[in-house]
């Protein structure tokens, strides 16, 4: 039986390896903040951090993790106050929300790995999540307002 750790709890998950983390996040630890998307790792709804690395849970087998450090967009900071998410509620970024998650936990691990990220940085790591109201111009300055507020 696999066991994971999620936002500093261990979790015994009774599933195959090979099911899905999303899946394990969602249906069997509770934590609904990671969303489904797409199912292909296209889209970035799911992502979460497995060792601090943004990482698509949809394609992520719960086998693969072994007993990396997993965590969601509940554990990024339990009060709100990530700089992220603080940047997200400045810039009043979401509009329907369905993405956000995942667009935050991206941002976060790039600001964890690259503090002070220029324009190229954030586009070419934002790049990958999919926002289907078209925030692009409110993500891109909401990551560069959480750069400043670090």
């Amino acid at each position: 039986m696999p066991k994971l750790t999620i936002n500093g709890t261990d979790h015994d998950i009774d599933a195959p390896a090979e099911m899905p983390l999303l899946w394990a996040i969602r249906d069997m630890v509770g934590l609904t903040g990671t969303k489904f998307g797409c199912g292909v790792s296209q889209c970035g709804a799911c992502t979460v951090h497995v060792d601090g690395v943004a990482t698509r849970s949809c394609v992520t087998t719960i086998g693969s993790v072994g007993d990396k450090k997993i965590t969601t967009i509940e554990g990024l900071a339990g009060d709100g106050n990530h700089p992220v998410q603080q940047a997200w509620i400045s810039q009043a970024v979401p509009q329907c929300g369905y993405c956000q998650s995942g667009q935050i936990m991206t941002a976060a691990a790039l600001l964890a790995k690259n503090p002070k990220p220029d324009d190229a940085a954030i586009d070419a790591a934002m790049s990958g999540n999919i926002c289907r109201c078209g925030c692009y111009n409110r993500i891109k300055s909401a990551v560069a307002h959480a750069a400043e507020l670090a």
